[in-house]
């Protein structure tokens, strides 16, 4: 319970105030442990870190998949796989993963991130085979290099995330010529 806790204390930091803001007193603030107890269970940030990654990633994927699970043919699970990304944009979990990506980690800690978007990729791969893409795995990468660059687009707020999304479903759909 004092793990989850921990986990849930720095996801909101992460949140509200990115990743200068989790620090061990403020996580022991906000769990109203002793700052030594937060050590017992992270040695590091970058352990907090690796362990947020752990545990929410795989939720935030499961939901991408399995909206991707209700969608029929291939351009609506490709839809549903852009939109159920931008949506969960405003989702604490996806907030502490985008600070989580900004910050300083270490070579164990960013590969774990690079590993699990990995898994984010496989996902569409096989809708792009579907609709003839001579280089699946190649369309999918650059598929979620529009997913990212929306969620930017969203984060600084300069548009609403439904004109977001709309545009990034379009440009992924038809292409550039939208």
């Amino acid at each position: 319970m004092q793990r989850g806790a921990l986990l849930d204390a720095a996801r909101s930091l992460l949140s509200e105030g990115g990743t200068e803001a989790l620090t061990f007193p403020a996580l022991a603030e906000r769990t109203g442990l002793a700052r030594s107890s937060v050590y017992e269970y992270f040695r590091s940030r970058a352990a907090v870190v690796e362990e947020l990654c752990a545990v929410d990633f795989p939720v935030w994927a499961a939901e991408v998949e399995n909206a991707m699970a209700r969608a029929g043919a291939p351009e609506e699970k490709i839809e549903a796989y852009v939109r159920r990304q931008l949506d969960l944009v405003g989702d604490r979990r996806h907030r502490a993963v985008v600070a989580i990506s900004a910050s300083e980690l270490d070579a164990g800690a960013r590969e774990k991130i690079r590993a699990a978007h990995g898994g984010l990729i496989v996902m569409i791969v096989e809708a792009l085979g579907d609709l003839g893409h001579a280089e699946p795995r190649l369309a999918a990468m650059l598929l979620q290099g529009s997913v990212d660059a929306a969620v930017r687009r969203i984060e600084l707020g300069a548009e609403e995330p439904a004109v977001v999304a709309d545009a990034a479903v379009a440009m992924v759909l038809r292409g550039v010529r939208g």
